[in-house]
């Protein structure tokens, strides 16, 4: 299982944040940085609309495109530097031209945002390049992802496909952690969440629910400009997560057998549980009656499912208040009131 923080367009054009955002993610202990490769000639007309008119100083989403994206080169010293952290480098395309950009800049695995189910060409050429997909699919129905996973079966030995819900932030009735187990039964491939809550606690589940992959959002504050935000962890959240996620990994990953598991307790047993013991003092000859016992630590004697079968028992000697019962303390049965 590996976590991919993204970082999207968090940096808003600026180099220096962008690499900042992967030092602080390699500190929160992320497997994975991933940005979004946007080339506003090859990607949007200036009629596209914004989603959230969040800008500004962009008159157009274009414009925004334009003004936030990145060089070659500067990509290529992006990856480098993830690399150097010890990062899986990821960056989703949103046109081939990003596609081909990227090939050449070098990334871990493709991520396919879920605006481009239906890009059939992009698809074609990720399969061809031998790397994990990994594919979102907010936004699409069932119909579209089959005809999706059909396409890439038998091309891409390593596709993992990530419930997504469109909705920023996403409530937690929307989540749609039920569709893991669907997508695996349904496609036979790996599974994850896409997810976009701006809290740990669907990432969380979704590890508990084995999936192999996960992807949040993150920002430095929210207080941070973009329109992402809302829908983000935060760098110190992200570390929460992080350390959540490898903790749930590691119980998922050890089965116990809980017989081994009480036996490892023996020792604890004797302090925690109670023995049978006399709870007034008892003159030799007594005969047992409920009223005579009491249940009262260390669990050294006589456990408790012993007192219907030591009622009616007569004693052999006299037992002081508190003192524990033995079978050598006691005479074969005789019937109470005889």
């Amino acid at each position: 299982m590996w976590i991919i923080a993204e970082v999207a367009q968090a940096h808003d054009g600026s180099l220096g944040a962008a690499h900042a955002y992967i030092d602080a993610i390699a500190k929160a202990g992320a497997d994975a940085v991933k940005f979004q490769t946007h080339i506003a000639s090859a990607e949007s007309t200036r009629r596209e609309p914004w989603r959230v008119k969040f800008s500004l100083q962009d008159a157009t989403r274009f414009d925004y495109w334009q003004r936030t994206g990145f060089s070659e080169e500067q990509w290529a010293g992006l990856r480098r530097h993830a690399v150097e952290r010890g990062l899986r480098f990821l960056s989703s395309p949103f046109s081939l031209e990003a596609a081909e950009l990227l090939q050449r800049v070098g990334v871990s695995a493709w991520k396919i945002a879920s605006g481009e189910t239906s890009h059939a060409a992009l698809f074609d050429f990720v399969a061809g390049s031998g790397l994990p997909v990994l594919v979102s699919t907010g936004m699409s129905p069932l119909a579209e992802i089959d005809r999706m996973v059909a396409r890439l079966r038998g091309r891409v030995a390593d596709l993992t496909l990530l419930q997504c819900t469109t909705a920023y932030p996403c409530p937690s009735e929307k989540i749609g952690l039920n569709l893991l187990a669907e997508f695996r039964a349904r496609y036979g491939v790996k599974v994850g969440l896409s997810d976009h809550s701006g809290s740990i606690y669907a990432g969380l589940a979704a590890v508990a629910l084995g999936a192999e992959a996960l992807e949040v959002h993150v920002t430095f504050s929210r207080e941070c400009f973009g329109p992402d935000v809302p829908a983000s962890l935060t760098t110190r959240e992200l570390a929460q997560l992080v350390e959540g996620a490898r903790a749930i990994g590691t119980m998922l990953a050890h089965p116990v057998d809980k017989d081994a598991l009480a036996g490892e307790a023996a020792p604890a047993r004797a302090i925690f549980q109670k023995s049978v013991v006399a709870r007034v003092p008892l003159a030799a000859g007594s005969v047992l009656r409920e009223a005579d016992l009491a249940l009262k630590k260390p669990g050294t004697g006589l456990g408790p499912e012993r007192i219907p079968g030591l009622i009616g028992r007569r004693l052999k000697r006299a037992l002081a208040a508190d003192e524990a019962i033995s079978e050598a303390d006691l005479l074969a049965p005789v019937e109470v009131g005889a």
